[in-house]
């Protein structure tokens, strides 16, 4: 059986076979880099840091037996404001939720990977497929911070 809280923990913190772990990355980020934005109408890496936030609390609330929604935060939240203290604060919160995540789904069984998430028409996947699609979510949202942090070399 695959340790899926092990391949949360590769992409987040973890030896991701790809490259850089997404914290790696994020950690990388310069307070001045969170903020701007090198490429016009694209997001910044605050931004994409706090969507990262909102999927994977999103994922813990299906996990946990809720019906799929918007993430409470909403799809791309935007940073209260542009400082260091609240560039902290959405790193902080991104690791918190994290740490969440992958301590929930150390308690699943391996018969638990196999229940379907609830939706709104009755249609659904399962939980492995919710999981699985996190951690495709962080590798390539951290393909794209890396791409942004190239930027400013």
């Amino acid at each position: 059986m695959i340790d899926f809280s092990n391949e949360l923990r590769k992409a987040y913190i973890g030896d991701a076979w790809h490259g850089n772990n997404v914290s790696c990355i994020i950690s990388s980020v310069k307070d001045n880099q969170a903020f701007s934005r090198p490429i016009v109408d694209a997001h910044s890496i605050a931004e994409i840091v706090l969507h990262l936030t909102s999927w994977t609390e999103e994922v813990s609330s299906r996990l946990m037996g809720k019906i799929s929604a918007e993430p409470a935060k909403g799809d791309w939240p935007s940073p209260i404001e542009e400082t260091t203290v609240t560039w902290n604060a959405i790193v902080s919160d991104f690791h918190i939720e994290n740490e969440k995540l992958i301590n929930l789904s150390m308690s699943f069984m391996a018969d638990d990977w196999a229940k379907h998430v609830q939706t709104p028409s009755g249609r659904g996947i399962s939980y492995f497929e919710l999981f699985n699609g996190l951690i495709q979510h962080h590798a390539y949202h951290a393909g794209q911070i890396s791409l942004l942090l190239k930027f400013r070399s």
